[in-house]
């Protein structure tokens, strides 16, 4: 079983991202693979010619379903149970766990199949079903590789992007049973994970799963996927239960359309998602003859509350941010310490369990703020206004609010500013001197500037100010 990344981040970022930097093969094969995947997506992006106003629709719907959450809620059950369903509710991740453990134990198995789900990822179903003496088998590849080889995902739409394809031939060969390939090839490896799911899909009385959309007119849900993994575990098993994140909602069947236009684009660079299984309720003879959905808070409707922050639960998962990331693609999913990485990880983790829990406080500035993350996001989640939003939210140290109160009583008075530049600029003469081979960048400074300088070059004062170049180039 693959260990769990705990949805609160244990490690500050800082210090878990240095020796994820200071692994060259890793770097090689996250430029790689999030390189290759946005082009991919800009390529197809660029066919559509109404891409901003799916985008503009698509945060409107879900910004109504934030303020329409309790009565969408009602009017979903509603029709999930009409359609059969039994429709569970779950203010935590431990209800939630609890209410699994026991449909899973009344059928009397011992393993259940799963379709990827981030959801289950966050309340740490896995394990919690392996300590009442359950196995949970991951079906989608990625989520299989990482499972076999004991680690965890990386990234929320690739779990095992951190790997190439020689490692996972490695982790083939000393995990999966009956595996023999010498070759590294893709299709060899991915015929030889059919070979071994395919056993384990015959077999398999109860599965579970999540869901990327639920309709509440309808009481539908929707699953998106490019393997077929997810297909045969809703219609093999007698037994399906959904953990649904209750932010998936949509109000009307009718607004799917534009999702599954902007969600294949987003995530993986297809026009259309190869597998896409919409499912309501109970169809006797024909699929799975127990339905069991259980709406998952876990936070959200905190997170709702703010008028700043609720944004982040627009998302989709399509990972496009973690793709154009410049920190993601450098440091990985590891580094952010839980389940949620990258740029919408720094944004949600922190809300959903608290900004002062573990290590949350320093995800929101595991960030350059570039926007790149706000450019491709799909529903338009501003991710830089909500870091910015967080970083203001804590308190920050001591010696920080000194130095922006110093600083801002400088600059209050235009002779107090000119007096400071004349010192800065005479104090940076000898380390400009010492740094023109930088370029005029400081590597490493004394302490208390080493804090910044351990993770980037600081710049020193000009040789020169703009005021006085004016003053002797055009006169006073």
């Amino acid at each position: 079983m693959s260990r769990q990344l705990p949805i609160v981040a244990r490690t500050p970022f800082p210090r878990a991202a240095g020796p994820q930097l200071a692994d060259a093969q890793l770097r090689g094969n996250l430029r790689r693979a999030t390189r290759t995947i946005r082009d991919k997506r800009a390529a197809v992006v660029a066919e559509v010619p109404d891409w901003e106003l799916l985008r503009d629709r698509a945060a409107a719907v879900k910004d109504d379903v934030l303020d329409r959450l309790p009565q969408l809620l009602a009017q979903f059950e509603a029709a999930a149970t009409a359609a059969g369903a039994v429709v569970h509710h779950a203010a935590d991740a431990a209800r939630a766990n609890a209410v699994v453990a026991d449909l899973v134990r009344a059928q009397g198995v011992d393993q259940v199949v799963k379709v990827k789900s981030m959801a289950t990822q966050e309340i740490g179903l896995n394990e919690a079903l392996a300590a009442v003496g359950v196995t949970a088998i991951e079906t989608d590849l990625a989520e299989l590789i990482v499972q076999l080889a004991e680690d965890t995902p990386s990234h929320i739409l690739v779990p095992a992007i951190h790997y190439n394809r020689s490692q996972i031939r490695e982790i083939f060969a000393r995990r999966m049973p009956g595996f023999a390939a010498d070759s590294d090839e893709p299709a060899v490896l991915a015929a030889a994970a059919r070979v071994y799911l395919r056993r384990t899909f015959l077999a398999a009385r109860v599965a579970v799963c999540g869901a990327n959309f639920a309709v509440a007119e309808t009481g539908s849900l929707v699953i998106v996927e490019s393997e077929g993994n997810g297909r045969m575990c809703l219609t093999l098993p007698d037994t399906l239960i959904a953990v649904v994140g209750v932010e998936k909602l949509l109000p009307r069947f009718a607004d799917l359309g534009d999702f599954l236009r902007l969600l294949p684009r987003s995530s993986t660079g297809e026009r259309m998602n190869p597998y896409t299984s919409i499912f309501t309720g109970v169809t006797p003879g024909d699929g799975p003859q127990r339905l069991h959905i259980v709406l998952l808070d876990n936070g959200r409707t905190t997170v709702a509350a703010d008028p700043v922050g609720r944004a982040a639960l627009r998302c989709i998962r399509c990972s496009a941010c973690l793709n154009v990331c410049p920190v993601y693609e450098r440091v990985g999913g590891h580094a952010y310490g839980s389940v949620y990485p990258g740029p919408i990880g720094a944004i949600l983790s922190p809300q959903l369990t608290g900004q002062d829990a573990g290590a949350n406080r320093t995800l929101p500035y595991a960030s350059t703020l570039c926007g790149a993350c706000y450019d491709v996001c799909p529903v338009k989640i501003n991710i830089p206004e909500i870091l910015v939003h967080l970083r203001q939210a804590g308190k920050p140290p001591a010696a920080e609010r000194a130095a922006m109160g110093l600083l801002a009583w400088t600059m209050r008075d235009r002779r107090r500013w000119r007096a400071a530049l004349r010192a800065a600029r005479a104090g940076g003469r000898p380390l400009r001197a010492l740094t023109r081979r930088g370029g005029g960048r400081l590597r490493r400074a004394p302490w208390p500037l080493s804090a910044w300088t351990a993770h980037r070059d600081a710049p020193l004062p000009a040789a020169e100010s703009f005021r006085d170049w004016w003053s002797r180039t055009h006169g006073r």
